[in-house]
């Protein structure tokens, strides 16, 4: 090969990512999925509360916004009240993000027999598709105690009935047994398998369209990372808002309240006394949110990255 030729394999190869084993994506993507839990929590515990306070046109609502959600909250609750039900998400984000990234890496590597090939924007989408099919079984079972934390604590004391994530969960599966804790599976499917294909899509793309020429992607800035990760979880929710407002009603609901998966029943509910718009509700909570907790999230994992390519660069 010439010296032209070989010159051309370099810049090639440098511009790829080197090969990250299973494990240390999985141990990275536990670390990434801690700093997104710790910056994003408060957030989605107004969102959620949003999400679920009772229909503007037969009850007074409770928040007028997300401003006004946190003022309330903070003023009856202090500061730790954003953080109620943060145990649920604290035991399942970790284990839950390690599995969406290893999910993702498995995705690129059936999809990409050669690595000296840069995958396309679709084959991303789909790797990203993988790991929310992967994450499901431990998202599911987190988020339904988690919502219900978070709605029993804006109801105050006389709505009280679970005293921690630990006592949720044994009380929903001494009702209705397993079922009842994997309530909302469905369309937690329906939210994170399109929702996390554009959210890993995005990222490696904007991660490799910002690494200059001849260059490797782990060499990548910190500002770089911060601001690819919070535009893919900004990408991520504008995909899974909707489907995440019909879990999070399904969910919360009492029940027998809904048939089936939910789907059509709360869909319909909603569109009949909302209108189209209560798809988006607690829109403001989920977007100021997603940018710093994704940005957080990645940098977190690739920092976690970096360090075990230093300790175990055998691994």
């Amino acid at each position: 090969m010439g010296e032209l030729g070989e010159l051309e394999l370099e810049l090639l190869q440098g511009s790829q990512e080197k090969h990250i084993s299973p494990l240390k994506n999985f141990v990275a993507g536990g670390a990434g999925g801690a700093c997104l839990l710790f910056v994003g929590h408060p957030l989605d515990t107004i969102k959620v509360r949003l999400q679920t306070q009772p229909r503007a046109r037969s009850q007074d609502v409770l928040y007028k916004g997300a401003y006004d959600c946190f003022l309330k909250t903070v003023s009856k609750e202090g500061l730790l009240g954003l953080y109620k039900g943060m145990g649920a998400p604290l035991a399942s984000v970790a284990p839950m993000m390690a599995i969406s990234f290893f999910g993702f890496g498995l995705g690129k590597q059936l999809l990409q027999p050669d690595p000296t090939k840069t995958l396309m924007p679709t084959q991303l989408f789909l790797s990203g598709c993988l790991a929310g099919v992967f994450t499901t079984v431990i998202v599911c079972p987190g988020e339904r105690v988690k919502c219900l934390l978070q709605v029993q604590a804006s109801g105050g004391q006389q709505a009280v009935r679970y005293a921690g994530p630990l006592d949720c969960a044994l009380k929903l599966y001494k009702t209705q047994g397993i079922r009842s804790i994997y309530k909302g599976t469905t369309l937690t499917l329906i939210r994170d398998v399109p929702s996390n294909g554009a959210y890993f899509m995005a990222y490696d793309f904007l991660k490799h369209k910002m690494t200059a020429e001849g260059e490797s992607v782990s060499q990548l800035s910190t500002p770089k990372i911060l601001l690819c990760g919070g535009i893919a979880g900004i990408c991520n929710w504008v995909v899974g808002l909707p489907p995440d407002v019909l879990k999070t009603n399904f969910q919360t609901a009492p029940d027998g309240r809904y048939r089936g998966t939910g789907l059509v029943d709360v869909l319909r509910e909603l569109l009949r006394d909302e209108g189209p718009r209560a798809l988006y509700k607690g829109f403001n909570a989920v977007f100021l949110r997603a940018f710093p907790a994704n940005a957080a999230c990645f940098l977190g994992y690739e920092l976690a990255l970096e360090c075990l390519n230093w300790l175990a660069p055998t691994w």
